[in-house]
């Protein structure tokens, strides 16, 4: 066993904690922006390949105190580099930097580097390269006024980066929130969801991909530990084919947009990440177009309550429309919230405390994030009968997402589809997070402390691909198309049965290996 570090955004350390007690890992100690942990070689394989709200895994060389740079030098001199690195191998290093010792984050990856190249001409005449853009090694140190860490990159590029994503909108949101976010509420699957404001569709598909217990890494094309000297390509080749915690999902996600170049780039996201079959998005104004599908005549009050989708959505505040409208645009959702939404449950992430004031309701929780290097805040609304007041000294009951995870009858978003067929770093303090704390319940506080920058995890990166065509625009009728299970996934297998799978991954590790050559 060794330790182990997993980065993430300030706000969601607690559910990255609670996704290594489920992987196994040991020893998890919960710090600011990161949580440590133990782990063997498999461990390592599987957080890089499982985790939904990790940005990066690293696994620490050596820990030391430095004071000057010709510390930060020594100390890495001091390193055995050759067990890592060849005269032929390329590599890089990633800093961060909270000291007033260092104030320039490059100077202290030159010294890194400069170490390495002086050790290696030292002792065979020549030295390794560095590369930017495609190294074979990744090294990235850390220091905290006079504590440092230099560890070893296992992820490569940041965890984020999925790799369905096809295109983005302005001001996307990036793949680890939304996938954190979507597990701050609670929900599982158990229900419909809907995002009224989906962009480039990213909330929606990490919402199928939680719902269908698909791993996040499926879809990526490496990893850096697989350059590694000691990578063992049969152990990281079961750990792709385990599909044995993937599932069902009975139930259906809608995404709308009012921009149809946004609901386009949605769809080819939806349809690169093969899950049409789960995901609607169609073209929509949120002012002008109903909450909510007109319930069949025949069904209850009881009925139509459970019917209800949970809403996850991100409106905007700013990148895609002017500011008199954003007013007005959150105004109109907390009209719609109240009058068409009694019973259901709403989380909204947005920037600006006068956007919340316009919605004119009463969270029931208040929970501080980042998106990129913005600060947002995300709110969660319960909607009931009447007052807050009243509804409590009536013995009403507030709907939470535990409620919702025990209720496992509830009816599809619209009845009639049965009948169709078928998207920051910094080491600080560690508090100890006990083996036997299971849940992460309660009221989430602020996070106190002084913000500080962002590295360049915290950004998102946006490709171009294809076109792969675009679903109907009837709002909850599923796509009739050819996918079946989970058989239209990219890039790495084909086919939705398991032995297919199995055969396309081991083409894939016994011909020729191309990955390392593009980011």
């Amino acid at each position: 066993m060794t330790e182990l570090i997993a980065k993430t955004f300030q706000g969601l350390e607690p559910l990255l904690a609670q996704e290594l007690t489920e992987l196994g890992a040991t020893d998890i100690q919960i710090g600011r922006r990161m949580v440590t942990f133990a782990g063997d070689k498999e461990m390592l394989y599987r957080a890089n390949f499982c985790l939904r709200t990790a940005i990066r895994v690293l696994k620490p060389i050596k820990n030391f105190k430095a004071r000057s740079a010709d510390d930060v030098y020594e100390a890495v001199k001091a390193v055995d580099w050759s067990q890592y690195l060849t005269p032929q191998t390329t590599f890089a290093v990633d800093s961060v930097v909270f000291s007033n010792e260092f104030r320039h984050s490059k100077f202290v990856a030159y010294k890194v580097k400069d170490a390495i190249a002086d050790q290696f001409r030292e002792r065979t005449g020549t030295r390794p390269n560095v590369s930017i853009s495609n190294p074979d090694i990744r090294l990235h140190i850390h220091i905290a006024e006079y504590d440092a860490t230099l560890a070893l990159d296992s992820s490569g590029e940041s965890l984020h980066r999925r790799g369905y994503r096809q295109e983005s909108v302005a001001a996307p949101l990036n793949e680890v929130l939304a996938a954190g976010i979507i597990m701050m509420s609670g929900w599982h699957g158990e229900c419909d969801l809907l995002d009224p404001f989906c962009g480039s569709g990213t909330f929606c598909i990490e919402a199928a991909l939680i719902a269908r217990g698909i791993a996040p890494g499926v879809f990526r094309q490496g990893y850096a530990f697989e350059k590694w000297p000691d990578f063992d390509r049969e152990l990281f080749e079961r750990i792709y084919n385990d599909d044995s915690g993937e599932r069902e999902f009975e139930h259906h996600i809608y995404g709308r947009d009012i921009d149809p170049k946004a609901v386009g780039i949605a769809r080819r996201n939806v349809k690169a990440a093969g899950l049409t079959k789960d995901i609607t998005i169609d073209i929509a104004d949120f002012k002008e177009t109903p909450l909510l599908p007109v319930p069949a005549a025949e069904e209850t009050e009881v009925e139509q309550a459970q019917a209800l989708p949970i809403i996850i959505t991100n409106p905007p505040y700013g990148e895609r429309i002017s500011t008199p409208d954003i007013l007005g645009l959150y105004k109109t959702i907390g009209q719609r919230l109240k009058r068409e939404f009694a019973g259901g449950e709403a989380w909204i992430l947005s920037l600006h405390e006068e956007c919340f004031e316009q919605i004119g309701l009463r969270p029931s929780q208040k929970t501080p994030l980042y998106n990129g290097s913005l600060e947002c805040e995300l709110r969660k609304y319960v909607m009931f009968d009447g007052r807050l007041d009243s509804h409590r000294a009536a013995g009403g009951e507030i709907k939470t997402g535990e409620d919702r995870r025990h209720n496992a009858s509830r009816k599809p978003f619209k009845q009639h589809r049965d009948d169709n067929d078928g998207e920051a770093t910094g080491f600080g303090r560690k508090r100890h997070f006990g083996d036997e704390r299971k849940s992460f319940g309660g009221e989430r506080k602020s996070f106190g402390g002084e913000r500080k920058r962002f590295d360049r995890d915290d950004r998102d990166f946006g490709g171009k691909g294809k076109d792969h065509g675009s679903r109907g625009r009837d709002f909850g009728k599923k796509g009739k198309g050819d996918r079946k299970g989970f058989g239209d996934r990219p890039k790495r297998f084909e086919g939705d049965d398991r032995r297919a799978r199995q055969e396309a991954r081991r083409r894939f590790f016994g011909g020729e290996d191309s990955r390392g050559d593009e980011e």
